[in-house]
């Protein structure tokens, strides 16, 4: 007989810091929505001590705690480096969060070496998580995912689950970097072209959620450049893990102090295990 396939968590990665805390509770309402645990993983190296690693989760199990949501908490102490133990944990989880920078690598306007390489390598989504620490939500954030012309449903439906969660609009963008046509105005009949196949695809998701608020933009700019003057503020980015070289983009220097300056957080999806 096949023994039943173990149940998927969430998983988050907690280091005692206030960006790790944010990240605990941000994955709440991901595990809530999910029916599974929350799995708090704690990671020591040497000179960090198991002591230092409880009182880490505990601090965290009581954030948690306080929010007042119901869900099942584990918690796990592992021996080794974070980023390698977050990585073996993606295999089986549904999704990894993190805060954007840890306790040993503070610095404004960046992410932290064990966000990035997660950002990169996780077998399953990731969440680098930033927000305020009294864990309020921006009124009226929106949530942008970054559409790039492949055939990604499970891009387009993971971002719209992570609307629906958090209450949140939801604007699909597409980013076409060409010139103006000759007499200065965008528009062009590409644009058309593209914005009508993406209103295709979004038809299935609001026929499914009626309550779903989405629009379609074709940007004549990077992503980046975008965020950087958005129209009204954004609460996620969500893109997918495919372009590796745009998700460290995203997670580097530029991309980091673009996404601090807005304040919102990142979803890079790994659509082959969702």
């Amino acid at each position: 007989m096949t023994a039943p396939a173990p149940t998927k968590s969430v998983v988050a990665g907690v280091d005692g810091s206030k960006a790790a805390i944010r990240a605990a509770l941000w994955g709440v309402d991901e595990a809530v929505s999910r029916d599974v645990p929350l799995r708090l993983l704690c990671a020591t190296e040497p000179g960090g001590g198991e002591q230092t690693a409880e009182l880490a989760l505990a601090h965290a199990v009581s954030a948690i705690r306080a929010a007042g949501r119901p869900v099942a908490i584990e918690t796990e102490i592992v021996h080794g480096p974070a980023v390698g133990s977050l990585i073996r944990s993606s295999a089986s989880a549904a999704m990894v969060c993190v805060g954007a920078v840890g306790l040993r690598h503070f610095q404004p306007g960046r992410v932290g070496s064990t966000a990035a390489a997660l950002a990169v390598s996780a077998h399953c989504p990731v969440a680098i998580v930033r927000g305020r620490d009294d864990r309020r939500r921006q009124s009226g954030a929106k949530a942008v995912v970054e559409i790039d012309g492949s055939p990604d449903s499970e891009l387009l439906g993971a971002a719209v689950d992570e609307a629906l969660l958090r209450g949140a609009a939801l604007q699909a963008v597409v980013s076409r970097r060409t010139a103006p046509s000759e007499h200065g105005v965008w528009g062009s009949e590409a644009d058309r072209r593209a914005l009508a196949d993406l209103d295709r695809r979004l038809a299935h998701w609001k026929r499914c959620h009626p309550q779903l608020r989405v629009e379609a933009l074709a940007i004549h700019a990077g992503l980046l450049e975008y965020l950087a003057a958005p129209a009204g503020p954004v609460g996620l980015v969500i893109v997918g893990a495919h372009d590796r070289l745009h998700v460290a983009e995203l997670v580097g220097p530029v991309g980091s102090s673009v996404m601090q300056e807005v304040r919102c957080s990142l979803l890079v999806v790994n659509r082959q295990h969702l």
